[in-house]
């Protein structure tokens, strides 16, 4: 099962291929994406490698977190599902 990993505080110069190249160092990547902002289409600091397997990711995490990647100490460590915000829930039940 894959697991994918949230890394934080990336240059807004990091590709998607250098953190490929990166994170497979550390096991099989399945895909890795940058979010960028709707509006102005710049990176938002922050991205998502999907590692293979479970231990891969553990093994990334190890060898990742607090590392420097492209002049910034990143943060890395598994993603979780986005939970609502229920100071904007519109649902009047």
């Amino acid at each position: 099962m894959t697991t994918k990993l949230f890394v934080g505080n990336l240059s807004f110069k990091t590709t998607e291929q250098e953190l490929q190249d990166a994170f497979a160092r550390s096991g099989r990547v399945v895909s890795v994406a940058l979010p960028t902002d709707r509006d102005t289409g710049r990176k938002r600091g922050f991205g998502f490698v999907q590692m293979q397997t479970a231990e891969e990711a553990e093994t990334a995490i190890r060898d990742f977190n607090g590392q420097n990647l492209g002049g910034r100490q990143i943060v890395v460590n598994a993603s979780h599902a986005k939970t609502p915000n229920k100071r904007f829930n519109n649902n009047y039940a």
